[in-house]
């Protein structure tokens, strides 16, 4: 499995005041197996704008790809090297994975990578660390750690073409449709 993420979230106590009410591992880790990208969610909302009242923890859900309806979630993804991935990737084209939620929103029959998805979202994606190839139908960019994608609803696939892992934060917030 991948990296591991602390994750603190703040809250307000019965008296209005504001404290930290979760401080861990992020628990919500999800992976399609060996040579998958590894998901870690980290928070949602149900709603824009978002409701801050209570504690319990967001995320405590399964597995889904995009943002609920009206809604975003924070995640961390970690990509391995393709040469690990693609290989995955055939594996669950061919229907050896079933029931990970979240398969059903890759075009598998893609001709320039079997990644290639879109969700209907506006998504901000921030690399942490590594490397990686953002796919459009037509072209490509290499971003690297401190870069930033803004991805509009479009058809999008990762590649990351190096040795090591690849590691990105998303903001997805439910858009409409293009």
């Amino acid at each position: 499995m991948g990296r591991s993420f602390r994750r603190v979230v703040t809250g307000h106590n019965a008296q209005g005041k504001s404290v930290f009410v979760i401080d861990d591992t992020a628990a919500h880790v999800f992976t399609r197996g060996p040579g998958s990208a590894v998901v870690t969610e980290m928070w949602e909302t149900l709603a824009t704008p978002a409701d801050n009242s209570g504690n319990a923890d967001a995320i405590d859900r399964a597995m889904r790809l995009p943002p609920p309806k009206n809604g975003s979630v924070f995640r961390i993804i970690e990509y391995p090297p393709d040469k690990q991935r693609l290989a995955a990737l055939d594996k669950e084209r061919a229907g050896d994975d079933e029931g990970s939620g979240h398969s059903a929103a890759f075009d598998r029959n893609s001709p320039r990578h079997p990644g290639f998805h879109k969700t209907n979202s506006i998504d901000y994606a921030l690399v942490l660390a590594g490397e990686i190839y953002a796919l459009m139908d037509e072209g490509e960019v290499l971003l690297k750690a401190g870069d930033v994608l803004v991805q509009r609803g479009t058809n999008h696939a990762w590649s990351n073409r190096t040795d090591e892992p690849a590691y990105l934060a998303f903001v997805l917030i439910d858009a409409e449709p293009v």
